[in-house]
């Protein structure tokens, strides 16, 4: 593994590590949901309406990982922050293969077919 990647690595473990920041943040300043993650429920109640176009493309996409939460929502703490954890690691990996699948596609026989 080269430096970069090394670096790399350890940066996105670091973060994952992070995530359950995200439980306790909203709950310390009683901030309810993360910015931008509303749903049409959330941003009815603080608009009065939901926006057309958000309300057509809500069903569009259903997270993997719903809420970042693998267990319930009256689960304790410790859980809650491991599924954080979890739900990061499952991110991160996600992308990784992606990233790997479309450099293999782009890169064949090491040169560039695109």
């Amino acid at each position: 593994m080269n430096e970069f990647r090394k670096k790399l690595v350890i940066g996105l473990v670091v973060m994952a590590v992070l995530t359950p920041i995200g439980v306790f943040l909203p709950e310390l300043f009683n901030a309810g949901d993360a910015w931008g993650e509303w749903g049409t429920d959330t941003v009815e109640e603080m608009t009065g309406f939901v926006p057309k176009g958000m309300e057509k493309l809500s069903s569009l996409w259903n997270s993997l990982i719903p809420d970042y939460n693998i267990f319930s929502e009256d689960s304790p703490l410790v859980l809650i922050i491991i599924s954080y954890v979890i739900s990061a690691a499952v991110g991160s990996l996600l992308v990784y293969f992606l990233i790997k699948l479309i450099m293999k596609l782009y890169y064949r026989n090491g040169e560039k077919t695109a």
